[in-house]
């Protein structure tokens, strides 16, 4: 397997810092939805949601506004109305729907890399017909081929003199265009018809510097075991809805399979050379933290063409894997399998120790505390504190097994062959893939999709052991346990929210 790692490169170029978020409204022609996972308090004057997870309080006015944008208004440019606006989306309660776009398709470029995959590289090509591309030939056995398939299209090509990897192929590609947008895809990728006017309309924004669309797997005519588990379970599939793309948040990051940046944004030097996988994760994090909004938007699709081998596949999804000891040692406190308080932890240990009074007494002191905490910004404190630490422990137990299992799947298989440690092991191993089952109902039976999930996590798992050893680091099989519960509350943006504060 090969390491994602390119020892002989330089890193990328740093990105520079996003405008003012406070000094930049919303486009008053954007529209508003609230985000799935936003919940009305207090009889709507108190939005719960975001990530981290914040409180708002809105005055009545405030909570007027709202429900005008909600029934579909557009946001306006009445004073004060395009910085609710702004606000509500940075804290990601809200949803912006931008309208129509104003660049077209004579405002992008699109960079391919390619290294052979001729066949591909034309299939990509024909349905990309009337928009500017540019080919990246990454030293492919036969570059001429790959060039007079390019030309017949009517892309231009860049040919490198040496297999750089995918990052260097495209800050290749990147530093050769002056369009205002800059669509990167690969070649085993098919864009959906109509998939780039949904992704442009969201650079009506201008904190906006990327927009990645939904990947999907290429349909296939003799449908496996292996394509039907993918069709729920890709790695590239982000899920059904949009929002914005942060660590540690419900859309943690976006693949560079499909991804749509701002030109004036980026630096040419854009993705890291060093890294052969992975890339698409660290630059989506470095623009998070130099202020941009990145966004993912599932009503644009692309479709991708992936391994079809059990062998190819697990190979994959290994080398997935190894990415995440590389990407640790740039960002230590994204990689964590598990990040919750110490509350919960500790209710949930309780409970896994076969003691439920003392779990039940410790998930209703967290409830207390959190309640005192709240006391003074929401009318029913112990209520809503019910809502966070309660059903927030019992909806998270499983995804928290989820992932913890996916990191510790090598050490889980090797407990299997204990008569002890068997049972707990096969649990950790199995419950998620139970749990996915029955929430995704795939066209596959449970016991198929069982083993397909326990093959992937353990696949996945060896390749990140294997990454933290190249990198030095155990960070992303160490849990993130803060010390108490986060909420971020916005007391001081009442202002905004609609003036003074009412109870």
């Amino acid at each position: 397997m090969n390491s994602p790692i390119r020892e002989d490169a330089d890193g990328p170029a740093p990105i520079g810092a996003a405008p003012d978020r406070a000094s930049l409204p919303l486009p008053p022609t954007f529209g508003l939805s609230a985000d799935p996972g936003t919940t009305m308090l207090d009889g709507g004057r108190v939005l719960m949601g975001g990530s981290p997870l914040r409180l708002l309080r809105v005055s009545s006015r405030a909570r007027a506004l709202i429900d005008r944008w909600e029934a579909g208004a557009p946001v306006g440019d009445r004073k004060g109305e395009p910085v609710l606006a702004r606000r509500l989306v940075s804290a990601g309660v809200f949803l912006p729907r931008p309208g129509n776009a104003v660049f077209g398709p004579d405002d992008v470029t699109v960079v391919i890399p390619v290294r052979d995959r001729p066949e591909k590289l034309a299939r990509l090509l024909s349905t990309l017909e009337g928009t500017r591309c540019l080919v990246v030939d990454d030293a492919s056995a036969d570059p001429a081929r790959n060039r007079a398939i390019a030309e017949n299209a009517g892309a231009a090509v860049i040919a490198l003199p040496a297999n750089l990897g995918p990052s260097a192929a495209r800050n290749a590609g990147l530093a050769q265009t002056g369009t205002p947008l800059v669509v990167f895809i690969d070649s085993d990728c098919v864009p959906e018809d109509g998939w780039l006017e949904p992704l442009l309309a969201h650079f009506n924004d201008p904190l906006v510097a990327a927009v990645a669309p939904r990947i999907l797997p290429l349909g296939v005519t003799a449908p496996t075991s292996l394509t039907r588990y993918e069709a729920v379970r890709s790695s590239l599939d982000r899920g059904s809805q949009p929002g914005l793309v942060r660590p540690m948040s419900r859309i943690p990051y976006v693949p560079s399979a499909a991804l749509v940046v701002r030109r004036e944004a980026v630096p040419d030097a854009l993705f890291d050379p060093r890294l052969r996988g992975g890339e698409d994760v660290d630059l989506v994090w470095r623009l998070v933290q130099a202020g941009w909004d990145v966004r993912y938007e599932p009503g644009a699709t692309v479709r991708h063409d992936g391994p079809t081998s059990m062998g190819a596949w697990l190979r994959r999804r290994a080398f997935y894997g190894t990415t995440a000891g590389p990407l640790a040692r740039r960002h230590p406190r994204s990689l964590a399998p598990l990040h919750t308080s110490l509350w919960t932890a500790a209710v949930w240990a309780l409970a896994v120790g076969r003691k439920p009074l003392p779990a039940a007494g410790a998930l209703a002191v967290s409830i207390v505390v959190l309640a005192r905490r709240l006391d003074g910004l929401i009318d029913e404190p112990v209520k809503v504190a019910g809502r966070i630490a309660g059903g927030g422990t019992a909806r998270s137990a499983l995804p928290a097994l989820s992932g913890l299992t996916r990191a510790w799947s090598p050490a889980l298989l090797l407990a299997l062959c204990w008569r002890k440690t068997r049972p707990a092991a096969a649990l950790a191993l199995l419950a998620p893939a139970a749990g996915d089952w029955l929430a995704a109902r795939p066209a596959l039976d449970p016991v198929r999709y069982a083993a397909l999930h326990v093959a992937d996590d353990v696949a996945y798992g060896s390749g990140v052991w294997l990454g933290c050893l190249r990198a030095r680091t155990l960070a992303p099989l160490l849990p993130r346990i803060e010390l108490r519960t986060r909420i971020w509350s916005t007391r001081s943006l009442r202002t905004q929210l609609g003036g003074r504060k009412e109870r």
